[in-house]
């Protein structure tokens, strides 16, 4: 058995011969200092466009063939080799292509007979320097220009792709010709026997090499890194057999290697500088098997289909839409004719807008091939590029339900609808309207009519409106739904997902969050995790004991812990320490970290905590900014997020200024409340302290912020003061490796829902129809109408108000449960049922009109006292996961109307005996929280302190008056309990804080 290095190299040769559409290459005619075989080229050229190469003859006579090196070195020089393959060269008004690419339609055999011409060939030892007579083990030529370089390695003679990343890193002069960025090799790959890397641009030791791997059991299924066994041959011989075959090759050439251009905003000092960066990507293997599998599937299958494809994090989201985009906008059928007419892709994200332009510009210059509609369009430009028949659309959903009646006839036309993060744009109307707006009806109708047996083009004119949005429901046969998401809900599965044969739903194609972790495309966010335990203790301050509604005050008792002043500034302490001890000198001192809050309130009272504890002691080496919606009011002060969020220079940061501040070096600190925990790509971010209780998707999406991969980004940390290590595994269990819904959803229980409502007796049919005539009117809406239409509601409104109080609460559940599920089931399914419809409109509407259950606020100022407070931490270490290697299940709901009724009213002591049964320690003297002690005995209400509050600004009365007052008071507390107050006067910095805190609090309240 011949086990040789150069056996590997003949296998592969071979094939590439037989059956990879190349020819064996030599280097007679090959000029290592141009790096070129140019009498190839030349006969490419003379081959396939003989006019224009005799023009250029005649103009250049015996000079032609260097006046078409210098020529072609020029635009290489200018634009790429990339850019020249595509577009070829041009010189004294002659166009000559350097390369041959098909078309997707295949009417024209000139074309077809050009591709045919191009000469692939492949050498073996190709000797490439002009300094000395080093090889490469393999290179893939096209027309005399090579493109693909290939380090082979094989492990029976004890080396490995490792070392063929060392002989490319350290071996390879990148300054000769041929290994200069974009000039020769577009691709250099590192092969053994079982792993594949691969690099667009050499550069000694910092040239980064990606795997170019299958996964562990194949691509687009659950596993991790590597490759599976290959019973036919090589694990790797999927690199030569379906990328580096010429069909293959030559698509890539032509729809996927891309040249990223990036101009990044570096913002330092409140000056914004910008540096720029070229990447030439060539498409992982994940990507490039996920779109060609979506487009096959789709050219095979034509429209009405759905897909879902589960790609983790760091799987290149952004470029794999990008492709699939362009793929879909020139995909033809067997008879040459567009299978769709435009593309839609649904996104929130201005990056993949931006990114999307660059990418297909890239492949394709025709000019208004994609139309954005983003913030400064409106839904009359979404519609009228609809209408225009424009090949790629990018928008966001919400402007869906403006547009979608207007929409003109789209008889006989097909949409690919690309939904980016699938859960979070197709919920509710908007996803609705979408389908009604794009959905041939006529094509639908026809189905319908089957089923009713009806002539319903007869129908009255209202029945018609309701006719078109059944229509709408299911699958669409002119709509196909391309949907990628990270992490699946139950929802998008069953929408999206594939049916097994066994009756579950799983994703189309999968590149797992295990798979990323694995091939260092994101960091495991898991490894680095601490956990504290808050334990505390809340005392009654008062001698009543109301019956209030137990999960209110329960809320109202756990934020007045929450959000007291000490708990605030020890987990402060806590937080900026860390940071400094550990986040800040990560990444080369250029670290990040992100706290969490459970609220916008507590993120405003954070935001000044952090900023006292920052200034008192000191530190230079913190800044922090702090992100929330809306205006938040505190101690009847208003706040918003640009009227907080200032630069060094006093200058206003505006909300759409943040990221880039944030990611420049003058802050390293950011606070949120439900801001910028999904989508957020700040690769900076190293550390999170999480303040808020997370489950489910939402932990995951959160922590992910933290995993994207920078140079001299080693790892992550997560300090987390609310949930147990346990729970976050639980959350992120289901999408570690792939996610699997166990049945179809059972939609019948929409007709139960129905029943569980009917049984209220709050409306009949005639209610409804009286509604639904006025709701589908003929015409345009009158001033009237909405008038009519609430009048059609008050009586059910009435009824409704006189129910008891759990029979209101009951019916608003059923009747909220009843519209959610509705429209998600119609996702699913064409239900056809015209009275089930018309019922949903009539309640949807109904229930907004139901007096909101707004339970009278439970006050409790003044009688709670935090009696005693511990933070203690509870665990530090790796609370990632093994690999599992199996689909993880999730459930759809057996019943979506849950039994449920308000909670009853309890006494204030059983409550706070509750909470503090659940958050019990064991506490010491030390442990007592004296701060409230010493406020209300010797600062609440004392005259002498309110006099000098009201005659002293407030830096001469915290900084010269209140220290002695506080001393006094505090010694004397001293003398009467000395073991509750020793850990004061033993810890200074404890005394500074609660010193300071007294005085800010005691200028507020007695001012």
């Amino acid at each position: 058995m011949d086990y040789k290095e150069k056996r590997f190299e003949e296998d592969i040769e071979q094939w590439l011969l037989i059956y990879g559409g190349y020819t064996k290459g030599d280097q007679k005619t090959y000029d290592r200092k141009k790096a070129l075989d140019l009498p190839k080229l030349v006969e490419f050229i003379q081959a396939t466009q003989p006019k224009a190469w005799e023009r250029y003859v005649y103009t250049y006579k015996a000079d032609a063939e260097n006046k078409l090196f210098k020529r072609f070195t020029e635009e290489v020089e200018l634009n790429g080799l990339l850019h020249v393959l595509r577009r070829g060269i041009t010189d004294h008004g002659i166009r000559l292509r350097v390369a041959a690419f098909p078309q997707e339609s295949t009417l024209n055999p000139e074309v077809v007979k050009n591709y045919e011409a191009n000469i692939l060939t492949v050498t073996r030892q190709f000797k490439y320097s002009t300094a000395n007579e080093n090889s490469i083990d393999m290179v893939l030529s096209l027309n005399g220009i090579p493109i693909v370089a290939l380090e082979l390695k094989d492990q029976f003679t004890g080396q490995n792709v490792d070392n063929a990343k060392k002989q490319f890193m350290y071996n390879r002069d990148p300054r000769e010709l041929c290994f200069q960025f974009n000039k020769r090799f577009l691709v250099c790959f590192a092969v053994d026997l079982d792993e594949v890397e691969m690099t667009t641009k050499l550069e000694r030791g910092n040239t980064v090499f990606l795997p170019f791997n299958q996964g562990s059991s194949g691509s687009g299924k659950v596993g991790g890194a590597g490759n599976p066994k290959n019973v036919e041959g090589y694990p790797v011989s999927y690199l030569w057999e379906q990328v580096l075959k010429k069909d293959s090759l030559m698509d890539l050439l032509r729809r996927y290697l891309h040249l990223d251009q990036k101009v990044e905003k570096v913002v330092k000092n409140g000056k914004e500088t910008r540096k720029r960066e070229e990447k030439l990507i060539f498409p992982r293997y994940h990507q490039l098997d996920s779109v060609r599998y979506l487009l096959g599937d789709a050219r095979a299958n034509g429209s009405g289909q759905n897909y879902l494809i589960q790609h983790s994090a760091g799987s290149g989201k952004s470029n794999s839409i990008a492709w699939l985009s362009y793929g879909l906008a020139s995909l033809h059928d067997e008879n040459n004719q567009h299978i769709f007419n435009s593309v839609i892709v649904v996104t929130d994200r201005k990056v993949l807008d931006n990114q999307l332009q660059r990418t297909i510009s890239s492949f394709d210059h025709t000019k208004g091939l994609i139309e954005i509609i983003d913030d400064k369009k409106t839904s009359q430009d979404l519609r009228k590029a609809i209408n225009d028949g424009k090949r790629i659309i990018v928008t966001t959903l919400q402007k869906f339900p403006f547009i979608y009646e207007e929409i003109d006839e789209v008889k006989g036309k097909r949409f690919a609808v690309i939904v980016d993060e699938a859960h979070s744009s197709q919920t509710g109307k908007s996803a609705a309207k979408l389908r009604e707006g794009l959905t041939d009806t006529e094509e639908a109708l026809r189905e319908y009519e089957r089923i009713e047996s009806a002539e319903e083009r007869e129908a009255e004119d209202y029945e018609d409106k309701i006719v078109n949005e059944l229509l709408a429901h299911g699958r669409q046969e002119n709509l196909s739904f391309f949907a990628f998401t990270a992490t699946p809900k139950q929802k998008t599965l069953e929408v999206f997902g594939k049916k097994t044969p066994e009756g579950s739903f799983i994703a189309h194609h999968i590149y797992s969050m295990r798979q990323a972790i694995e091939e260092g495309f994101i960091l495991d966010v898991l490894k680095n995790y601490m956990t504290y335990k808050t334990c505390y203790k809340i005392a009654k301050e008062t001698e009543d004991n109301p019956a209030l509604p137990s999960s209110l005050a329960t809320r109202t008792i756990k934020n007045y812990q929450s959000l007291h002043p000490y708990n605030l500034q020890q987990k402060t302490a806590i937080i900026i320490e860390q940071f400094r001890e550990v986040t800040k000198k990560k990444i080369g001192g250029r670290a990040k970290a992100m706290v969490v809050t459970s609220s916008r309130l507590h993120a405003v009272r954070y935001y000044h905590e952090f900023k006292h504890y920052i200034e008192r002691k000191g530190y230079e080496d913190v800044d922090i900014l702090v992100a929330f919606s809306g205006i938040v009011k505190d101690h009847s002060i208003d706040y918003t997020e640009e009227g907080i969020n200032k630069r060094r220079d006093g200058s206003t940061i505006k909300e759409d200024q943040l990221r880039d501040d944030f990611h420049g070096d003058d802050f390293n600190v950011l606070i949120v409340a439900e801001k910028y925990q999904t989508g957020f790509d700040e690769p900076l971010l190293h550390s999170m302290f999480v303040d808020k209780k997370l489950e489910g998707v939402k932990a995951v999406q959160t922590l992910s912020r933290l995993n994207r991969i920078y140079q001299g980004k080693e790892d992550t940390f997560v300090l987390d003061f609310v949930n147990t290590g346990d729970d976050i595994q639980e959350a992120f269990k289901p999408y570690y490796e792939a996610t699997i819904l166990d049945e179809e959803i059972n939609i019948n229980l929409i007709y139960d829902t129905r029943s569980a409502l009917q049984q209220y007796g709050l409306y009949n049919n005639e209610d409804i129809e009286e509604f639904v005539k006025i709701y589908y009117k003929k015409g345009k809406q009158t001033e009237t109408d909405l008038g009519r239409m609430t009048s059609a509601l008050k009586p059910a409104v009435k009824r409704y108000e006189d129910l008891d109080e759990d029979e209101r609460f009951g019916f608003k559940r059923i009747a909220r449960n009843f519209v959610r599920w509705y429209a998600y089931i119609t996702q699913i399914a064409r239900m056809f049922d015209k009275e089930l419809h018309k019922e949903y409109v009539f309640v949807s509407y109904l229930e907004k009109l139901l007096p909101k259950v707004s339970p009278d606020p439970v006050d409790l100022e003044g009688k709670l006292k935090l009696e005693f407070y511990k933070l203690q931490q509870t665990f530090k270490g790796d609370i990632s996961f093994s690999p599992i290697g199996e689909e993880q299940v999730i459930y759809n709901p057996e019943n979506i109307n849950p039994e449920s009724s308000p909670e009853p009213d309890e006494l204030l002591e059983t409550i706070i005996k509750r909470i503090n049964d659940r958050y019990t320690g064991t506490f010491s003297e030390s442990d007592r929280v004296i701060v409230e002690t010493i406020y209300n005995r010797g600062i609440k209400n004392n005259k002498e302190v309110e006099k000098y509050v009201k005659s002293n600004d407030m830096e001469v009365f915290i900084n010269s008056i209140f220290p002695q007052v506080f001393k006094a008071i505090a010694q004397s507390l001293y003398a009467e309990s000395i073991e509750s107050y020793t850990k004061l006067f033993e810890d200074r910095e404890l005394y500074a804080s609660v010193m300071e805190e007294m005085a800010r609090q005691a200028y507020k309240e007695l001012g």
